[in-house]
């Protein structure tokens, strides 16, 4: 019996050239369309699938393939011979090959003046309807929805006149992923075009973007996974400009930064990183100025980390950088005199080119956390706040330097982890205290590590003082200027605190905690 493929494509690459080899080992070929058009301009024989159905092709093309002459002879089990008999009974051909890939949906919605008609009109039905007939019945049906797929399948018809039962099962899961990631967009869209802020369901999907050698330790396996529209403004869309494959915790690292930088659009600024905090961080009226800050503020730490500038690369910093050893530099573009001194021995040095122009759009992403059994799911924390709103709860007001140093350290310190402190001056951080079990022992270590350097310096918490004994701490030390989110049933004790050693302390209103 004349074995038949039923071939409808959008993505129309390697198709001819896959058609005509299927000729070539006797099948016949039933297509629709558009790609009907292209096969028969190629000089491939096609039967149009109006002839299958007895039906012709109506409503725009929304009624083609929906019909029991196809779905008929896709899912009749060939070990059943009910199902056989049906098909005698009214005169069904069966199916033996599906080649399908679906309507283009997601280059749809991604179009700047796409409108809502457009996107509707362009959710497949009946393509992923043969596609999951033809998946539930892989038992006998092969079924290709990536044109990757053509060639294994065309190795194995040429040499046993069918697929084996191990690659159609192959295939067909790949369909059900595929099915369902297209669902998801469409989900997604409708989600969000009719304001739905916590669907029932959560329907997300993931491209592959990496497999990775191993995760967060050589033990664990892990894969690099980028979301199905594309945010311009992430490590996973960076032009890599130079270096080697970017390990898991490069990934993690360098996704931190990227989210740091973008609070200090305005001017010139450097973001040293080490194990998702900032190890320096530094602003000035130019790159290279901003760099000696950021480098200075801990030149120890910085050893081995990442380095992302949010203006572009010249020679002279370049000159600067070259000498460290780091592991990633991003930057919205590099300077061709700055690339061949970062480049020069220093292969393994990863480069990345980030579209920072995108930084807003970034924002919008939703955050997943996952954790045993589930996902927590939260908007980032980008809220925009507004230093007049700010209250200053102490006798002393801030001077005009301390007033901008404390804006500094207000963003850098939403970037520590929790318990977070940071001691900064109007143009780089100081000494750093993260993740703590406790508050004051974060404020000792960015004590420590700003001495000697503490001239005009501030403090900033990512969360309220829940005792005076930071405050005492703080003041002990010579600095004379505190930002905190307030909100504390103690704030009253830090406050007298703050006014007995003649302090000026801010209380924001919000806090930044960062686990």
């Amino acid at each position: 019996m004349t074995k038949r493929a039923l071939i409808s494509v959008s993505d129309k690459a390697g198709i001819v050239d896959f058609a005509q080899e299927l000729t070539k080992l006797g099948w016949e070929i039933i297509s629709t369309g558009g790609t009907k058009v292209a096969l028969d301009n190629a000089g491939v024989d096609t039967i149009a699938i109006d002839d299958v159905t007895g039906f012709p092709e109506m409503m725009d093309g929304r009624v083609k393939t929906l019909h029991p002459k196809i779905h008929g002879g896709l899912l009749a089990r060939r070990d059943t011979e009910s199902h056989l008999q049906a098909t005698q009974d009214h005169e069904i051909g069966l199916i033996d090959l599906v080649v399908v890939n679906l309507y283009p949906f997601k280059e749809t919605i991604l179009k700047p003046d796409v409108t809502y008609a457009d996107a509707v009109e362009n959710i497949d039905i009946g393509g992923p309807s043969m596609l999951r007939s033809a998946a539930k019945n892989h038992a006998s049906v092969t079924v290709v929805v990536d044109p990757a797929d053509y060639a294994v399948v065309l190795d194995e018809l040429s040499v046993d006149g069918e697929t084996t039962y191990e690659t159609r099962q192959r295939l067909a899961a790949k369909v059900f992923r595929h099915t369902a990631a297209y669902d998801a967009l469409i989900a997604d869209y409708f989600t969000a075009q009719v304001g739905e802020t916590k669907p029932e369901k959560l329907t997300i999907t993931y491209d592959l973007k990496q497999p990775m050698r191993y995760g967060e330790n050589p033990q664990q396996d892990a894969d690099f996974y980028q979301s199905a529209i594309p945010t311009d403004y992430s490590i996973a869309s960076a032009k890599q400009r130079n270096g080697k494959e970017l390990s898991f915790n490069n990934i993690r690292d360098a996704d931190a930064a990227i989210r740091i930088i973008r609070d200090f659009k305005d001017r010139p600024t450097v973001v040293a990183l080490k194990h998702m905090n900032p190890c320096g961080i530094g602003q000035a009226d130019d790159i290279e100025t901003a760099w000696d800050y950021a480098y200075e503020a801990d030149p120890v730490s910085i050893f081995g980390g990442i380095v992302v500038l949010n203006r572009e690369v010249d020679a002279a910093t370049a000159e600067k950088m070259h000498p460290i050893f780091l592991e990633i530099i991003i930057a919205p573009s590099y300077t061709e005199e700055a690339l061949a001194i970062l480049t020069n021995k220093k292969k393994n040095l990863r480069l990345l080119e980030l579209a920072f122009d995108a930084q807003d759009e970034s924002e919008i992403e939703k955050e997943y956390t996952g954790v045993v059994g589930g996902l927590l799911v939260q908007n980032q924390d980008v809220i925009a706040e507004d230093p007049s709103d700010w209250q200053v709860v102490t006798d002393r007001q801030p001077t005009e330097q301390e007033q901008a140093a404390l804006e500094f350290a207000w963003k850098a310190c939403k970037y520590v982890k929790s318990n977070g402190i940071i001691v900064t001056n109007d143009k780089m951080t100081l000494g750093v205290g993260p993740g703590q079990t406790n508050r004051v022992a974060s404020v000792r270590i960015a004590i420590e590590q700003a001495k000697e350097r503490l001239e005009g310096a501030v403090l900033a918490s990512d969360a309220f003082f829940p005792f005076a004994d930071n405050i005492e701490e703080i003041a002990a030390a010579g600095i004379k200027a505190i930002i905190q989110p307030g909100g504390s049933v103690r704030d009253q004790d830090s406050i007298d605190a703050a006014n007995k050693h003649g302090l000026t302390m801010i209380f924001t209103g919000v806090r930044h905690f960062r686990h």
